[in-house]
């Protein structure tokens, strides 16, 4: 049987960490950042975690 191939899309966005919980970064950065408060923007830039209903589907996909 073939090696399952990493979905390059998903590797590029998520990060497994040692623990093994995975990163993600957070959406709503990308544009129309003018009627965004500074706060808002600056909380944006931090990284966030996968939901653990989701992280079952990430990992196999990475």
């Amino acid at each position: 049987m073939p090696k399952i191939k990493t979905r390059r899309a998903v590797a590029k966005r998520f990060e497994e960490t040692a623990t093994g919980k995975i990163k993600r970064t957070r959406d709503g950065k990308g544009h129309i950042l003018t009627k965004k408060s500074r706060k808002r923007k600056r909380n944006l830039r931090k990284t966030a975690y996968v939901s653990k209903q989701f992280e079952k589907n990430i990992k196999g996909m990475i």
